[in-house]
């Protein structure tokens, strides 16, 4: 699977924004998908991940509330709907997939994710 990712951008402090991770391939549906985000020097730090099919979502505890993440199976694409900004949110946003029938699914870990798109960026200005 190929994953693009956009809709990043610039906005003020409490605004929102919406990211697209579009996917090619005939089996979306049957992907794990995350996203995570990273600045410069800093490791890859999970955001947000929804399984497989119909999806059940996961948050970082410092999203939780604020971020929504969801999938339509029939476009191919999960999104990231963040609002309530913060300065801390500025970075380079990436959408990953996993084949979703393997086992030991560990959402927060990089590592599980063998697919990512390119990144986006974000900058939310205080």
């Amino acid at each position: 699977v190929q994953l693009q990712a956009s809709g990043g951008g610039v906005v003020q402090t409490g605004g929102s924004l919406r990211l697209s991770c579009a996917a090619s391939g005939r089996t979306f549906s049957a992907y794990d998908l995350g996203w995570f985000r990273q600045t410069s020097g800093k490791a890859r730090e999970f955001v947000c991940s929804i399984s497989r099919g119909s999806g059940n979502p996961y948050y970082a505890d410092s999203v939780k509330g604020r971020f929504t993440i969801s999938r339509d199976n029939s476009k191919k694409t999960a999104y990231l709907q963040m609002n309530s900004l913060e300065p801390e949110d500025t970075a380079v946003y990436y959408c990953a997939a996993r084949w979703g029938y393997g086992t030991g699914y560990r959402q927060s870990d990089s590592t599980e994710y063998a697919y990512w798109g390119q990144g986006t960026q974000v900058t939310v200005s205080s």
